[in-house]
């Protein structure tokens, strides 16, 4: 299954390091959103969007990105990385893909170190994650939702 990967990583790169684990189980492409690069989506048999959460949502680069270049119909699904708390999670991307009729494979998420904000005068939160025991759920749900989509199967 041919694969790209929308995200955005900042700050520690909790979520590339994520990304890197499930771009070893297959042919992943990882693309970041904040580079201009020529790219057609629609030539991947399925995109993930990946980002941190940030005021509790994804990065609204990534939904900007997405807004603009994801082709309708296309299989997605969604990962990102949090400190504190997941929030609303991947709900707007969610919202996004419905919009433009693409199947919602699923989510992965996992914490990640945090120090943005208040969380720096404390030294962070959720030190050492994404951390071994992530990074392997990380690559098992990209296996499912890899076999999921050889079967023809959608969660």
């Amino acid at each position: 299954m041919k694969t790209a990967i929308c995200y955005y990583s900042r700050h520690h790169g909790n979520t590339r390091k994520v990304l890197d684990a499930m771009a070893q189980e297959g042919s992943v492409d990882l693309i970041d959103v904040t580079t201009r690069q020529a790219v057609r989506l629609e030539d991947y048999d399925c995109l993930g969007f990946a980002s941190g959460i940030y005021g509790f949502a994804f990065h609204k680069v990534v939904v900007d990105f997405a807004q603009q270049y994801l082709p309708a119909g296309k299989p997605v699904f969604f990962v990102y990385t949090y400190g504190g708390a997941k929030g609303t999670g991947a709900k707007a991307m969610v919202t996004l893909a419905q919009e433009k009729g693409c199947p919602v494979l699923g989510e992965f998420s996992c914490k990640g170190y945090d120090t943005f904000g208040p969380f720096q005068m404390v030294g962070g939160i959720a030190k050492g994650h994404p951390d071994a025991q992530d990074l392997e759920k990380a690559r098992q749900f990209y296996r499912q939702l890899c076999s999921r989509r050889q079967e023809g199967t959608q969660p």
